[in-house]
């Protein structure tokens, strides 16, 4: 399956716990909640690149599935990961205690991230 394309944020659930569990200062968490957000998605074979655009904002990650890489988190900070893919529309990835689940669905993608007991559940539909 390939993730390929771009994709509208349509819902989000525990968006100003998880944010403020990460770390991110009030006005920011209101200012992002509020952020037409689109992410863009190139898939060449095991090599993902995503770019992300939330108003003014915009950032990107690229990594090989099984590759460590370095990635910017939501809080601008630079980590190195490694993304696993499960099946063939799921990939997985852990970093500073965080599980990153996205999973496309048709049309879907649905990106899911715990910290500890708060699980911001985020889904975006292809545009």
């Amino acid at each position: 399956m390939n993730f390929s394309g771009k994709y509208e944020l349509q819902s989000q659930e525990n968006f100003e716990a998880f944010m403020k569990a990460v770390g991110l200062p009030d006005d920011l968490v209101q200012k992002g909640k509020d952020t037409k957000e689109v992410t863009e998605v190139v898939q060449n074979g095991k090599h993902f690149k995503f770019t992300v655009t939330a108003g003014p904002k915009v950032f990107q990650n690229e990594f090989t599935v099984g590759e460590e890489s370095e990635m910017e988190t939501m809080t601008g900070e630079k980590v190195k990961a490694v993304v696993q893919l499960e099946g063939e529309n799921k990939l997985v990835t852990t970093f500073k205690g965080i599980k990153s689940v996205t999973e496309l669905n048709g049309d879907t993608i649905t990106s899911t991230m715990t910290l500890g007991d708060i699980v911001l559940k985020r889904i975006s539909k292809r545009v």
